[in-house]
C-alpha cells in the first residue's frame, strides 16, 4: 500500500483536498493517507514553526505529498510560506516543477477561438535555483540609502538535469526560454546547457525564445508550444500565463518531481484565497488534476487517464463552480465528477 502524505493547508486548501481524496477514494487504488491537518497558519501563528522535523520526516517518508494551499493573511511573514513549500522543495530536491496546461472547453480560454484551439503543452520550470534561493540581502535597509540584492544562482548540475527533463517528456519539441541578451551568465549556461541536450535528442525539435517574445506568444497563439523549459522565475511566470490561456488558476494543477527518486509533490496553484474560504465555492478542479498528476506518476495510468475524461466531461456539461460559469458548489462539483467515473 503506497502512503500518501497530504497537507491540507489554509484557506480553500482543505476543500478542495477534501474533493481530491474523495475521488482518489473511488478509484480504489489502494493508497492510504497520512493526513498533517495540523500544518497550516494557525499553528505557525501559534507556535512559531512552519513545519517541524517530525512533520517533514512523515511527509518525506511517504510515497509522495498531496498539498491544498499554504497562506494567510494574518501571517506577515514569508517564513511560514518558505518553511513549508520551500523547505520540502529545496531539501528534497524536487527539482523539476511540472506544470501542464490543457484547455478543458472552448467557452473556457479568454483568447478568440482559433488562437485557444488547442492549449495543450507543459512549462518545466527550475524549482531549486535561481532567484528563489534567497541568496542575497540589503544594507541601510528601511533608509533612503538601502541597497537591495538578490541573486539569481544557476549551476551546470541544476540546469544541466533540468533541460534533460524537458527533453525526456517532449512529445515533439522543446522551447528553452531565456534572458541571455540581458543577462548574459546565466543565460550563457542555460544556452550551453540547452544546446548539449538538443544534441543527445535527435528525435526532437528545439528552438529558443526570449521570455518577453514568449510571453507575447502566449497570449497570441499559446498553441505553437508542446514543452517550454526555463529558470524559476521565468518559469513561475510563463506557467500562470499558460494557466490563464487554458482555462483560469483554478484549473491548473502541478507537480514538484524528483524523477531520479520517483518521489513528488502535487499541489493545485490556486493559492489559499483566503477572501473565499469556508463558502464552498472554490473550484476543485485544480487540486483533482493534480491528484491525478500523482497517481499516474505512481504508475496508475487508465486511472488517471479516467479520472481527467470523467472531469472533461463534467466540465463540458456546465457542471461545474460559478467561475467556469457553473453553478455548483464545490462538494457537488466533485461529485459531478466521480458521477462519470
Amino acid at each position: 500500500m503506497s502512503v500518501i502524505a497530504v497537507i491540507p493547508g489554509d484557506g480553500i486548501g482543505p476543500e478542495v483536498i477534501e474533493q481530491a481524496l474523495l475521488t482518489l477514494d473511488q478509484l480504489r487504488l489502494g493508497l492510504d493517507f497520512d493526513v498533517l491537518d495540523h500544518v497550516n497558519a494557525d499553528t505557525f501563528l501559534r507556535t512559531g514553526v512552519a513545519l517541524s522535523d517530525e512533520d517533514f520526516e512523515r511527509a518525506s517518508s511517504s510515497r509522495s505529498v498531496l498539498l491544498g494551499a499554504i497562506g494567510d493573511p494574518r501571517v506577515g511573514s514569508p517564513a511560514y510560506g518558505r518553511g513549508v513549500l520551500l523547505r520540502l522543495r529545496f531539501e528534497l530536491d524536487l527539482y523539476v516543477n511540472h506544470r501542464p496546461a490543457k484547455l478543458l472547453h472552448d467557452r473556457l480560454s479568454p483568447l478568440r477561438a482559433d488562437s485557444a484551439r488547442a492549449v495543450d503543452c507543459v512549462v518545466v520550470r527550475e524549482n531549486t535555483e535561481g532567484l528563489y534561493t534567497g541568496a542575497g540581502g540589503s544594507v541601510h535597509a528601511g533608509s533612503e540609502h538601502e541597497v537591495a540584492l538578490d541573486v539569481e544562482l544557476s549551476t551546470y548540475h541544476g540546469t544541466a538535469r533540468i533541460v534533460d527533463y524537458a527533453f525526456s517528456i517532449a512529445r515533439r519539441e522543446v522551447c528553452m526560454v531565456d534572458k541571455a541578451n540581458a543577462v548574459e551568465s546565466g543565460g550563457s549556461l542555460w544556452q550551453r546547457c540547452w544546446r548539449a541536450a538538443a544534441s543527445r535528442h535527435p528525435d526532437k525539435a528545439s528552438r529558443h525564445l526570449y521570455v518577453d517574445a514568449a510571453a507575447m506568444q502566449m497570449v497570441t497563439d499559446p498553441t505553437g508550444f508542446d514543452v517550454i523549459v526555463t529558470n524559476n522565475s521565468y518559469g513561475d511566470i510563463l506557467s500562470d500565463i499558460a494557466s490563464a490561456v487554458a482555462g483560469g488558476i483554478g484549473t491548473a494543477a502541478s507537480a514538484n518531481l524528483n524523477p531520479e527518486r520517483g518521489f513528488g509533490l502535487y499541489e493545485p496553484v490556486h493559492g489559499s484565497a483566503p477572501d473565499i474560504a469556508g463558502r464552498q465555492i472554490a473550484n476543485p478542479v485544480g487540486a483533482i488534476l493534480s491528484a491525478g498528476l500523482l497517481i499516474d506518476d505512481l504508475g496508475h495510468h487508465e486511472a488517471a487517464a479516467a479520472l481527467r475524461a470523467a472531469l472533461s466531461e463534467a466540465v463540458a456539461a456546465g457542471e461545474t463552480t460559478p467561475d467556469l460559469g457553473g453553478s455548483l458548489d464545490t462538494r457537488r462539483a466533485g461529485e459531478a465528477i466521480r458521477a462519470r467515473l
